[in-house]
């Protein structure tokens, strides 16, 4: 098969992960760009196959029947470009976040300046930070050695010095790199990233070309003040395929059918939500929220600058562990609505690590995932929240800048047993401040349409626009400090249809205005006690056109962030009140 071209109408998209393979097949009905169709199966990187060629393959037969169109020929290959009979497809893009996350050492030479930075870039695709080598770290050459040696990387990510800044310090740790490279058996030798001085670039080049594959990408800190990790994002992505098609059987296969632009599943979901931010307002950036089964992936992007963040140890499937082990067993109890023992809750967390596609099968364990996915994304927002731009407004120290829109993914939200389900829980998990509309992905569209956009920019933009996306709700978040049953917020409501309606939201209190969805309403804003909704600042309010969601125009005032009664009796009470005001 000839790799993919810039013309034709019809795209087909496989996302090959943790769990699931997905193909999804984009064509162009009435003149613009839709949506068709999915198709489903096991992933099958693991035993028995062992390959992920088997998975892709019956993804796409399960698509084949539900479309009643032949995609894949007889020779097990796509047909492409499609033909005048309707079979065959014209595009294909791919991602990928199947498989154990690489194993990274992060080396650079001071804790929070380059050591950081080379931190956050590893954090951008599906890895784990295991160690870290540092100047100020007080260790000897012979323990550098040893932590290279002990651990076996798969990577090691290699910063230090500002532009012709230090060099003799970085050059004592590529010491300590290319020796350890040197000690190891050939095929077990670590992919080299260095993105210091480039001064140095010849330097390492010297000291390694002869141990081990080596990358140069700019400079993460090309100066004390200035962090770049964007540049540096496009090796990794590159370094990440490399390593994939060596380990993983049938990777390389689907490489070469997206005509050599496989990319991880995080990565195009960070080019959706990146996209977004260029459309949207300039004054707000895009969050992006994906909790699957590998990771939970964090992209925020602010006019067109992405921050993409990556922890396999917040993912739902086989890494479920990391959560229990960064997070104590009642952060994740509090999330519960219903009386559930700690050691029941640590036997399902171990349960799922095991078997990571298991459904829950009771209301006690549909409850545990929910509350686990809130602990996820909150956990992963407070990793990245560290790299969010600071020029965007917020409602106070502490907070999440304002987002417009909020966009997530995940199993977990587009299986809940309701819509009312999904937005409770991306509200106790994000907390999102101001005005914003939260949307849903329910067909894990945007990384496929993230693949897609690099080679037909078109097909995105429409499929955004098309009702694939379900809005679940525009919310407004004000915040006070007082207590609760204090009137916070006076609201009018004008209709579509003309009809008025005033009243006052109370402190603690969720509150939803039943706006038909797709309907524009105008709300006057009057906040009360000096309270904060995101208009310029406390007490600031004016009027605001909002357009109802699927579940209307929520008014979330139960605080920034959100406290939970003490007394599991009163917090399970407040949990049914909170589900039922979203019709769940």
């Amino acid at each position: 098969m000839e790799p993919t071209n810039h013309s034709g109408s019809s795209l087909l998209a496989v996302e090959v992960g943790e769990i699931n393979t997905r193909a999804v097949l984009f064509d162009v009905v009435e003149g613009r760009y839709r949506f068709l169709a999915i198709g489903t199966a096991r992933t099958t990187a693991n035993a028995p196959f062992n390959h992920i060629g088997e998975g892709v393959l019956r993804a796409i037969s399960d698509l084949e029947q539900i479309t009643d169109r032949e995609l894949i020929g007889d020779d097990e290959q796509l047909i492409i470009p499609s033909r005048l009979d309707g079979s065959g497809i014209d595009l294909f893009a791919a991602t990928i976040s199947a498989g154990p996350p690489l194993q990274v050492i992060a080396v650079g030479l001071l804790e929070d300046i380059s050591l950081a930075s080379a931190k956050r870039l590893s954090t951008t695709i599906y890895t784990q930070v295991v160690d870290t080598l540092g100047l100020n770290d007080r260790k000897l050459p012979e323990e550098r050695l040893d932590t290279i040696l002990r651990l076996r990387p798969d990577l090691i990510v290699m910063a230090g010095g500002t532009e012709n800044g230090a060099s003799n310090a970085v050059i004592r740790l590529l010491e300590s790199v290319g020796l350890a490279c040197s000690l190891m058996p050939k095929e077990q030798r670590p992919e080299v990233l260095f993105v210091g001085n480039q001064a140095l670039n010849p330097e390492v080049e010297t000291r390694l070309s002869s141990l081990t594959n080596y990358y140069f990408a700019p400079n993460v800190r090309p100066s004390l003040e200035n962090e770049q990790i964007t540049p540096a994002q496009h090796r990794m992505v590159e370094i990440y395929r490399s390593i994939r098609a060596l380990r993983m059987p049938g990777v390389s296969d689907l490489n070469e059918w997206a005509g050599m632009r496989l990319l991880p599943t995080s990565s195009a979901f960070g080019r959706m939500i990146q996209f977004l931010s260029k459309v949207y307002d300039p004054g707000k950036g895009v969050l992006g929220v994906d909790v699957g089964a590998s990771a939970t992936t964090i992209a925020a992007a602010f006019d067109g600058e992405l921050q993409l963040g990556v922890y396999p140890e917040y993912g739902l499937g086989q890494g479920i562990s990391g959560l229990l082990e960064n997070s104590h067993i009642s952060e994740i109890q509090r999330w519960i609505p219903m009386e559930i023992s700690p050691d029941y809750i640590q036997d399902y967390i171990y349960n799922k690590q095991i078997y990571p596609a298991s459904l829950p099968v009771s209301a006690e364990d549909l409850a545990i995932e929910q509350a686990l996915a809130r602990q996820a994304i909150r956990k992963a927002l407070s990793a990245a929240q560290g790299g969010f731009s600071k020029k965007i407004g917020r409602s106070g120290s502490g907070m999440l800048p304002w987002f417009e829109p909020i966009v997530a993914t995940g199993s977990v939200l587009n299986k809940a047993p309701s819509v009312g389900h999904s937005l409770l829980t991306l509200l106790d998990a994000v907390q999102p401040t101001s005005i914003t509309t939260l949307v849903l992905d329910q067909h894990n569209l945007a990384a496929p349409l993230g693949a897609a956009a690099e080679i037909n920019p078109y097909l995105s933009v429409q499929v955004l626009e098309s009702s694939a996306f379900l809005s679940l709700a525009t919310v407004i978040t004000p915040i006070a400090k007082v207590r609760p049953g204090t009137p916070i917020l006076r609201l009018k409501v004008t209709y579509a249809s003309g009809d008025e309606t005033s009243l006052d939201i109370k402190q603690g209190t969720l509150e939803a205005l039943p706006i038909p969805m797709g309907e524009a309403a105008r709300l006057r804003l009057q906040p009360l006690h000096r309270s904060d909704v995101g208009m310029g600042g406390p007490g600031r309010g004016g009027s605001v056109r909002v357009v109802g969601g699927i579940l209307g125009v929520v008014i979330d005032a139960r605080g920034r962030p959100t406290l939970l009664p003490k007394d599991s009796t009163r917090r399970q009470d407040l949990y049914k009140k909170w589900l039922w005001t979203l019709g769940g």
